[in-house]
């Protein structure tokens, strides 16, 4: 299928709907869904599902390109972007950690360029996740955060980070334990940021403040936290009792057991959320790595990261979202639908992109074409991204 020009004729998607497993055609023309219509042969058992484009929320890396890296390069965000398409991710959020501030700030701007270098990039990046450098300072609330770059919340520093970006922050992960969080909520809701909840050790009376300031997701629940905390109160318990508050989690089937993925899920329902949480080892060979953040770690025949001799001690996430997905329908948490939606409804929601009218007349033509949770073809507002990785027909947001 060659990819959809304006001046052709409308490109016609067939395959099995993901919600009601009906065979359809589905239109798209000038990159939306023009027209979904059931298939009036026969059933065919090679068509594969039709789905949303997966969004996620939270990438510090993939595929040897790391977000965190001062070095990063254009081109590597650009690499990253081409590796993810290939596994089902049309929107993604770049997740910049805790770092010094002129470092941050680099990496902002590298980013900024590359959307303005690239249609593409431009096109499937969401906006950025700042996650940091507003979180606790406590041992497990801060994970792999360099501690000596944390700091309290300082509007004018955030902002210097907006600019460095191009005004593409659309997301900041920030503890509420801080002194004047509520007040710095509230201004990052009304400069129309996304405020997360995480890496945190409030207390609930904090967590509280901050969804009545405006706060309205936790960041990987259940992770990024003390080995050992108090029965009750304490603060995974109050997120997921907040519900004004989605939650993010990482369900690569090492960071969170399914028992407290099956809690979580049913709690915050269609606020549940599946991100990757990937590192730049993300969707590389098995073996032993040099990592900068952990330093020596080993990625696992089953795909796990953890610490090199230390094989409880993760090192972050190395799979990718389509891998999450896979996981939550393996271990029967969910079914495929739902799943998916968990990975691309769900965050579109959230997030108010346009794409969370999913496969919908008048959606953006974001699809995924996939047999269980192997991916076939993507399109990116109906171009085929496997035959033009520069999708040039993609046009920038107005």
């Amino acid at each position: 299928m060659m990819p959809l020009d304006q001046n052709t004729t409308p490109l016609v998607l067939s395959g099995i709907h993901y919600q009601t497993h009906e065979p359809v055609d589905v239109m798209v023309a000038s990159g939306i869904i023009t027209d979904i219509q059931k298939r009036e042969q026969a059933p065919d058992e090679t068509l594969p599902f039709i789905g949303p484009g997966l969004v996620d929320m939270q990438v510090n890396g993939f595929a040897g390109v790391d977000f965190n890296d001062a070095t990063l390069t254009v081109d590597g965000v650009i690499a990253i972007t081409q590796s993810l398409l290939k596994l089902g991710v049309t929107t993604f959020y770049p997740t910049v950690i805790t770092n010094a501030d002129d470092t941050i700030r680099t990496i902002l701007q590298t980013i900024h360029q590359a959307c303005e270098t690239s249609s593409l990039v431009a096109s499937c990046i969401g906006g950025i996740h700042l996650e940091g450098p507003f979180i606790s300072p406590e041992e497990g609330p801060l994970g792999a955060h360099p501690k000596a770059h944390v700091k309290p919340p300082d509007w004018s520093l955030l902002q210097s980070f907006i600019d460095a970006s191009g005004g593409r922050i659309r997301l900041i992960t920030l503890s509420p334990e801080w002194p004047g969080s509520a007040d710095f909520i509230r201004q990052c809701v009304e400069h129309g940021l996304l405020v997360a909840i995480g890496h945190t050790a409030a207390s609930p009376a904090q967590i509280q403040e901050a969804v009545d300031a405006g706060a309205r997701l936790s960041t990987h629940l259940g992770n990024a936290a003390h080995q050992l905390l108090p029965r009750h109160p304490n603060y995974i318990w109050e997120q997921l009792a907040q519900d004004g508050l989605a939650a993010s989690v990482i369900a690569d089937g090492f960071h969170l057991p399914p028992s407290v993925l099956k809690v979580i899920f049913r709690m915050k329902a269609e606020k549940a959320i599946l991100i990757s949480d990937s590192v730049s080892l993300g969707g590389l060979p098995a073996g032993n790595y040099q990592s900068p953040v952990g330093g020596e770690v080993t990625l696992t025949d089953e795909g796990k990261l953890h610490l090199a001799g230390k094989p409880t001690v993760l090192a972050g996430s190395a799979q990718p979202l389509l891998w999450g997905v896979n996981q939550v329908v393996r271990l029967g948490l969910a079914s495929l639908d739902k799943a998916w939606e968990m990975a691309s409804i769900h965050p579109s929601r959230l997030l108010n992109l346009p794409q969370q009218g999913g496969l919908t007349i008048g959606a953006p033509a974001d699809l995924v074409l996939f047999r269980a949770v192997e991916v076939i073809k993507v399109y990116k507002k109906g171009c085929d991204t496997e035959i033009r990785r520069d999708c040039t027909e993609i046009h920038r947001e107005k």
